[in-house]
Formats: structure tokens, sequence, C-alpha cells
């Protein structure tokens, strides 16, 4: 564990998203747990299946920022017509 600490934490701190995203799995996990304690049972496909999906969809938004080479390009602000 200790031997991947250093290269996640920094991962995580190059993608600000990610840190998000681990922040939203807490709470998810926070939910099921307090779920749990009150006897209603939450089918673990169903959380597993929501995290690696948001996982992916990160990744792939993650790919797709690093393949954009160029910036948005804005267009210069209108001019208004001269009033005369």
């Amino acid at each position: 564990m200790m031997l991947f600490a250093a290269p996640i934490g920094r991962f995580v701190s190059a993608h600000p998203t990610i840190k998000m995203l681990a922040l939203s799995f807490l709470v998810v996990v926070g939910v099921v747990l307090i779920a749990e304690g009150f006897d209603h049972h939450v089918p673990k496909g169903y959380i597993y299946f929501a995290m690696a999906f948001s996982l992916g969809v990160e990744m792939l938004n993650i790919r797709m920022r690093k393949r954009a080479r160029t910036v948005v390009d804005l267009r210069s602000p209108y001019e208004r017509a001269a009033e005369g």
C-alpha cells in the first residue's frame, strides 16, 4: 500500500475531478451502511456497477481532455454599430 500511495496521490492531485468522484463514492458507501443499519438491504451489484460506470466515464473524460490539443477558441466581442 505504501508503494502505491505516492503515484496515486500525484494522479489524484493532477485530476481534481477524481477527487470529487472519490468523495461521492464515500458518500454512497456511507448511505449504504446507514441503510444496512436500518435493515434495508441494498444489492451490492448496484453499488459496484454505479461506481465502475462513473469511473469508466471519468477515465474517458480524462482521455478526451488529454487528446484535445486546442483550447476553445472564443470569438472577439461584437462591436456595436455607431449610432448616428
